[in-house]
């Protein structure tokens, strides 16, 4: 499935905005989203919200046999997936152009910068080293996915630990967590990509851009750079012609923004292992808000409960008495019943009619008097009859 692409209109408006120094988020030209980085209840299981991009980062080892080229040194292997979960552009059954280019930056910007020593990861020279697997998985694509990939790859790296190692000649033992703690990894330093987009030929200049905005964008610069201001690799996308002040700009525009975001990875990763080392809850479950249902939740008025006494008497006795007594209730008929003098039956039958039906009704055998009952052919049905002098009057009318 196709990704769906802007109309003329959206076109239009983004770049008219771009030119006003309007962002569709509010942010300036050179400001990042929140970053939230959370990790999981095992050692390298990290991931990055950056905005509404959501990426998951998941390192692992084993034992393998060296290349033949480099026999005291470990191997780091890299896998980036764009699964169709994150975007309905993405196709998870074939490798699109966009998968290569994230998987060659992540490496360029970790593995060819030497980051993290290799050669501690030798176990016996030729025979065995670590190999590191680091797996990165996008959740929500919301633009800027290199930058949340490079994020999250390091600080799994800093937080994962490989089992310890014991050698005895020729025998290797592999000790689990609870036998020995597990060993970090030895990085010498954290690489970190920062992204840039140009509009206009490269007259407008962004950092971190959306979605939308990748997609009406002219050209891409990324910049992988250390908080000692070394850079690691520079890619450059989309054809555009940079000049050299515009690269030295973003160079120094990366740097102060790398410098913040590897503030933040460290004091990530100082919460975790102080949460770990007192025993407390840590995970993503425990990352995530908790939300109460409030739908049944009745609100409670609070009622003063001071002098409730007295005020119940100063009521009563500034209420007024009532002018006449309530009578009894009467029963006119059965099934009926009336309060107070002056008030119509509701069934509308006169009062005396309706005594003398209650009465009969108690005798049993007497009926009302001038009483008429027309039974219909219906053994069902019974028709009576209330007032049988309109009926007379009816009958004796001449007919026309």
């Amino acid at each position: 499935m196709r990704e769906t692409p802007l109309s003329n209109c959206e076109r239009l408006f983004l770049l008219k905005a771009i030119e006003e120094k309007k962002r569709l988020d509010g942010r300036q030209a050179y400001d990042y989203r929140n970053i939230k980085i959370t990790f999981g209840t095992d050692y390298g299981c990290c991931t990055v919200c950056l905005g509404k991009t959501r990426v998951l980062a998941q390192v692992s080892c084993e034992l393998v046999p060296p290349k033949d080229s480099r026999p005291t040194e470990g191997i780091m292997f890299f896998n980036l997936e764009l699964s169709s979960m994150a975007s309905p552009g993405f196709q998870p059954s074939r490798q699109s152009e966009l998968l290569v280019t994230l998987n060659r930056q992540l490496e360029r910007c970790l593995r060819n910068s030497k980051c993290i020593d290799t050669e501690s990861l030798c176990v016996v020279s030729g025979e065995k080293v670590w190999q590191i697997r680091v797996d990165v998985h996008v959740l929500n694509h919301d633009g800027n996915l290199m930058d949340a990939a490079s994020i999250a790859a390091i600080s799994a790296l800093c937080h994962f630990r490989r089992p310890d190692v014991a050698i005895q000649g020729r025998d290797i033992t592999v000790f689990s967590p609870e036998e020995r703690d597990p060993v970090p990894l030895s990085i010498y330093h954290m690489p970190i990509c920062v992204s840039f987009a140009f509009f206009q030929q490269g007259t407008y200049l962004l950092v971190d851009p959306c979605e939308k905005e990748e997609l009406v964008m002219d050209g891409l610069l990324v910049i992988a750079m250390n908080k000692h201001r070394e850079i690691c690799s520079v890619q450059s996308s989309g054809g555009i012609m940079l000049l050299k002040d515009q690269v030295i700009r973003c160079s120094k525009i990366a740097s102060v923004k790398v410098s913040e975001i590897t503030e933040l990875i460290n004091k990530a990763l100082e919460n975790d292992r102080q949460v770990r080392k007192e025993g407390g809850k840590f995970g993503f479950a425990e990352s995530i808000p908790k939300e109460r249902i409030t739908a049944l939740k009745r609100e409670q008025a609070p009622v003063e409960m001071k002098d409730i006494e007295e005020t119940a008497d100063e009521i009563v006795r500034e209420a007024e008495a009532p002018s006449e007594a309530v009578h009894s209730p009467v029963i006119v008929a059965t099934g009926t019943g009336q309060v107070g003098e002056g008030l119509q039956n509701t069934w509308g039958l006169e009062e005396e009619d309706a005594e003398e039906e209650f009465q009969g009704g108690m005798d049993g055998k007497e009926k009302k008097k001038d009483e008429v009952m027309v039974i219909s052919d219906s053994e069902e049905e019974e028709v009576v009859i209330l007032k049988p002098e309109a009926q007379k009057s009816k009958s004796r009318r001449p007919k026309n």
